[in-house]
């Protein structure tokens, strides 16, 4: 084996352990969209689809009314900007109140999990939530027993698998261990999740593993079969997504708690922003996920059933892309909630066709593109800096969808995804003259000119302002 497989498990991210016949099935639902899919539009596509779980990253009203009345079971969440507020146990109570206990009545929202941040433990954030998250869950949880509800809802932690590792010396799953800066740390929370009989949240992510190492073997980031399987001890491990998975057991298993239930949060396979990420490769990953989770056939070190939270339901267009441009491209549907390729959720080799969102109400079919009659070109990269700041011009990069598009065709791209993002709106199709409507569609190829939706509310979110530039000094070296 290749000791450079192992250190990048740490990169795979969240699993949850419940009921994952795929009639268990659950899925993350987040909303860092410009333009938002009304949220009944939202929980009819889950119930179509036959979701029983939804996991959120928040506890929008508008979203948890959405799901009254279903028998879909919720997670819903407490942002990492909310932990250092749930460290007074006032407004921990507060919260439960508000956002939990006012929807549990009959016909109300069938809430099970209550996620105490997402991710806290990030090497990136630099401890900025390790000291808080665990008070936080501390009196999340106590809340919710003090409201008498803590029997049958539970305060949980997503986590990044970062949290845990193998050692160099003995880069097996076997030999998995909490990271050395939070190993206490970690302790007292599986301990206070065990006391509490919650489960422990982490989310796993094969494909950033594929996307961090260059060498890493492709075949191990899917469940179809390796040609060199990993030798633990005489335990095989054919796909990394096991290896992660028993990492975290091994690493459970050595402070005591090795029968622990494990909740795998987030897992899926971007469709676009990266060479590695496309629909085919997600295709191939999801066949095979949902046909391990059909056969409960679990890992080598937990066989069985495994609660699962697929990431994501839809694209989110104003998610961040500092971990990479495939951030926004994380859904099973588009942003408009159609389907992106067919899945068989019932893990039997069906690959049928998922049903989309209803009634989704689009802009007018108009594109704004490159002005080919524009004489003064020594403005156009001001321009298209402009645009890709304030809209999502990640499928231009290198190995996505929008990569064959010539110099033009990345400017019209550009200039579209601003216009789109603004409504439409005939000034943001200017560009000091560079820029022209056109009622043609301007797709190409594989490079989809989106029309965008009418949003269910009409201005954007204040995170959905600011959108990360990219890309820009690639578009323009033709001209």
């Amino acid at each position: 084996m290749t000791r450079i497989w192992f250190p990048y498990w740490v990169f795979s991210v969240c699993l949850l352990l419940d009921s994952v016949h795929v009639v268990g099935l659950g899925v993350n639902w987040g909303t860092m969209a410009t333009h938002q899919l009304p949220p009944d539009v939202v929980a009819q596509m889950l119930k179509d689809n036959g979701f029983e779980k939804v996991k959120l990253f928040d506890a929008d009203q508008s979203t948890l009314s959405s799901l009254a009345g279903s028998t879909i079971e919720v997670m819903v969440a407490i942002p990492n900007n909310m932990l250092a507020d749930m460290n007074d146990y006032s407004k921990a109570k507060q919260w439960v109140r508000r956002n939990v206990t006012r929807y549990n009545f009959n016909g109300g929202v069938n809430i099970k999990y209550v996620a105490v941040g997402n991710e806290p433990f990030l090497s990136s954030y630099n401890n900025s939530f390790t000291n808080i998250t665990f008070p936080a869950l501390q009196n999340i949880q106590n809340a919710l027993n003090d409201a008498g509800v803590g029997d049958t809802i539970k305060a949980t932690v997503p986590l990044n698998a970062d949290v845990y590792n193998s050692p160099d010396s003995n880069p097996y799953p076997s030999a998995g261990r909490f990271r050395p800066d939070i190993s206490g740390l970690m302790t007292e929370i599986v301990q206070f999740l065990s006391k509490n009989n919650a489960p422990f949240t982490v989310n796993i992510y094969p494909f950033l593993s594929l996307y961090a190492n260059p060498d890493f073997p492709v075949d191990f980031a899917f469940f179809d079969g390796t040609s060199n399987p990993i030798n633990d001890n005489g335990v095989s491990y054919t796909n990394v997504f096991d290896a992660n998975f028993d990492t975290l057991v091994s690493a459970l298993k050595g402070i005591g708690y090795g029968d622990m239930p494990i909740l795998v949060g987030e897992v899926g396979w971007p469709t676009d922003g990266d060479k590695n990420a496309n629909m085919l490769y997600a295709q191939r990953f999801y066949n095979g996920l949902l046909k391990k989770l059909a056969a409960n056939q679990g890992t080598p070190l937990r066989p069985g059933y495994i609660e699962v939270y697929l990431f994501g339901l839809i694209d989110e267009d104003a998610k961040s892309i500092a971990p990479g441009n495939f951030e926004r491209h994380w859904g099973i549907f588009r942003y408009d909630g159609q389907p992106k390729f067919p899945m068989d959720f019932s893990g039997q080799g069906q690959n049928k066709l998922l049903a989309a969102a209803v009634d989704v109400q689009y802009l007018p079919q108009r594109w704004c593109v490159f002005n080919p009659n524009a004489k003064d070109l020594s403005k156009l990269g001001d321009n298209i800096n402009y645009a890709c700041t304030f809209s999502d011009c990640t499928a231009l990069g290198y190995g996505s969808s929008c990569n064959a598009l010539d110099a033009q065709g990345n400017v019209s791209y550009a200039f579209n995804m601003y216009f789109q993002v603004q409504n439409q709106q005939p000034l943001s199709c200017n560009f000091q003259g560079l820029a022209m409507m056109t009622t043609q569609n301007a797709s190409q190829g594989t490079c989809n000119f989106i029309i965008q939706i009418v949003s269910f509310t009409s201005s954007l979110r204040p995170s959905a302002v600011v959108l990360s530039f990219i890309l820009v000094p690639m578009l323009f070296l033709a001209w």
